[in-house]
């Protein structure tokens, strides 16, 4: 395993930090001083459409996607110290280059799935960043941790039209406030009796404006509504209709797309956090060296020693682990990298949220306020504790993956 930066990853790295010096960290108190003036809080800063503006004209857009007829073609590997570059700015970086969830997911499940005419009409609005788009799965009325729970119908038409009929109600359903969403990928059952419970689920396109589809509410994460990725929303499908051409792949192969996408998606968030401690750290470290307390700098204070240092050495850790999984990925694919996948997934929001925990202690009664972006880190960091599949559910199939060598 060689984890050197290649040629292409270094240049690409230096004009990202280059790009978050120059552009993104200023824009961040601009897009909050925007943000209050809007008529609706989910409508889009124009300082964010004049980063991504700058992103596509310096070449960082849609490093995500390695596939090279649709994205930058870069491998997983490559990605991951440009995905953790975009982790120091979490609201405004990811989105600036396109590379934001859960559009990142639907791109790549278009890509791979999607027909001719679904990639002409989504995929390439949300490669061009003229839309933004939504994935339905997570369930309030059942545990979707296990994704066979859920109970949104996707029915054939009993009319004799060539159509489905999706009924059920979805929530936390990130981006689907914010006005750009114009499509949801929707898992539901399309065969809710069938003896194989992993061939039950179908994806399908759901146009946003569909009749019978309620956006009803935003749901609140730790108290922030998350304005600058579209919230999460409550979604109500009441019989909504669409055509049957708005399937993707077939019927029952919703749970394999769902796992395909997941992967990547459980990477470039672990990718990501660990660019979120980095800036805990280097905030942590700002303000040990300009506070004194009891007589004499944070900085010298044991207890912050033992922070710091901690910090940076599960900082290392992480990152290691994490590029490890993107180099097996590369080389083995995901479903030999699946260990590696649970393990990362386990290993760094749990690490992180500490790292940010610690950073706000230092910080004090200024951690927890909206004048460091140290609380809204820690949200977002905790919060990935649950998505993508909640730690336990990991740790159980992690752990019955080690067993069976003893078997």
């Amino acid at each position: 395993m060689d984890f050197a930066f290649d040629a292409r990853t270094e240049e690409l790295r230096q004009k990202l930090l280059a790009f978050m010096d120059e552009h993104v960290y200023p824009a961040e108190a601009v897009a909050h001083e925007q943000r209050e003036r809007l008529a609706s809080p989910w409508d889009t800063p124009v300082i964010v459409e004049e980063l991504k503006a700058e992103a596509r004209r310096q070449g960082l857009w849609n490093l995500f996607l390695p596939d090279s007829e649709y994205g930058a073609g870069l491998t997983n590997l490559q990605y991951a110290p440009l995905a953790e570059i975009t982790g120091r700015s979490p609201q405004l970086a990811p989105t600036a280059l396109n590379c934001a969830a859960p559009d990142t997911g639907n791109m790549e499940v278009l890509a791979q799935f999607g027909d001719e005419r679904q990639r002409k009409q989504w995929l390439e609005p949300l490669l061009a960043g003229e839309i933004r788009s939504a994935f339905a799965m997570t369930e309030p009325e059942v545990a979707s941790s296990d994704a066979t729970n859920i109970t949104t119908l996707i029915e054939r038409a009993s009319d004799g039209t060539d159509e489905y009929v999706i009924t059920g109600r979805k929530w936390y359903i990130s981006g689907a406030m914010n006005p750009d969403c114009k499509i949801f990928i929707v898992m539901g059952k399309t065969d809710p009796g069938g003896a194989d419970i992993r061939r039950q689920q179908s994806m399908i396109l759901v146009p946003r404006d569909t009749p019978g589809v309620q956006v009803k509410r935003a749901m609140q994460v730790y108290g922030y509504e998350d304005h600058s990725h579209g919230g999460h929303a409550e979604v109500i499908f009441d019989h909504a209709r669409v055509p049957v051409s708005n399937l993707i792949g077939e019927e029952g192969g919703g749970f394999a797309i769902a796992q395909a996408r997941l992967g990547p998606g459980r990477i470039h968030h672990c990718m990501r956090l660990i660019g979120m401690a980095e800036r805990a750290i280097e905030l942590m470290c700002r303000r040990a060296v300009s506070r004194t307390a009891f007589g004499k700098p944070l900085a010298q204070q044991g207890v912050v020693h033992n922070w710091i240092a901690d910090a940076r050495v599960a900082v290392e850790q992480l990152r290691l682990l994490v590029l490890k999984t993107a180099w097996m990925m590369d080389t083995v694919g995901n479903k030999g990298a699946h260990a590696e996948i649970q393990a990362i997934k386990i290993a760094t929001p749990r690490t992180v949220v500490d790292i940010i925990d610690k950073a706000v202690q230092l910080h004090g009664a200024g951690g927890v306020s909206q004048d460091f972006p140290l609380a809204e880190l820690w949200a977002s960091a905790r919060t990935l504790k649950l998505a993508d599949g909640p730690d336990e559910v990991h740790q159980r199939s992690l752990a019955r993956r080690e067993l069976k060598k003893y078997v």
